[in-house]
């Protein structure tokens, strides 16, 4: 190889995170941060890890969009079917991570995963563009296919016979992660970071502490 990997480093001077500048509601530090995000323009600010772990505790990871957040916890929508949806049936612990590299940031959320309302999931499947969709009807999720053509003739008998109106499909649907620690990471110089975690207190609440890094 070329390159020494090793020798790769990059030195972080952005910003810094204090329990001072902070809130006390990690939903609102979240809140705060991704909008930052977003405004700094960050390619995909609503990108996550999410991991999840099989039966056999085997750990699997994929990047999945963050498409809604409040009090009740973080949503994104999948194929239940798919490996994640089956991992997190047989056990429902997860873990989310954001990495928002210009900003020298990531955010770690680890909590209990539980499927959203119907009536929740229909609203936002309603909501994307047809082709999309057409395209959860289309695919087996984690599956093995034969090949690219499999999909490519589900994508076009299904869109024959939903035309422009396409239920959503049975195996699909929202995944809500309810927090119960949530962790903020600021890069700092000489990787001296900057780490505060918020964890859920029972009776309401959260408690926030200062990790080493």
């Amino acid at each position: 190889m070329s390159t020494n990997i090793a020798d790769l480093r990059k030195s972080y001077e952005r910003a810094e995170l204090s329990e001072d500048a902070s809130h006390a509601d990690p939903l609102q530090q979240f809140d705060q941060w991704l909008n930052e995000a977003i405004r700094a323009e960050v390619p995909e600010p609503n990108a996550m890890t999410l991991a999840t772990v099989a039966g056999n505790l085997r750990p699997s990871t994929r990047i999945v969009l963050i498409k809604g957040y409040d009090a009740r916890g973080i949503v994104w929508y999948t194929n239940y079917d798919s490996r994640k949806g089956r991992e997190l049936a047989g056990n429902p612990f997860a873990a989310l991570q954001f990495h928002w590299v210009e900003l020298e940031r990531v955010v770690r959320i680890e909590g209990r995963v539980q499927k959203v309302d119907e009536a929740e999931s229909d609203a936002y499947f309603k909501s994307r563009p047809l082709d999309s969709r057409i395209g959860a009807w289309a695919s087996p999720q984690s599956q093995v296919i034969a090949g690219r053509s499999v999909l490519v003739a589900n994508a076009a008998k299904y869109a024959a016979q939903y035309l422009l109106n396409p239920p959503r499909p049975p195996h699909w649907g929202g995944l809500r992660l309810v927090p119960d620690t949530w962790e903020f990471w600021q890069g700092r110089k000489s990787r001296l970071h900057d780490r505060l975690r918020y964890r859920a207190e029972e009776g309401g609440g959260w408690q926030r502490e200062r990790l080493a890094p």
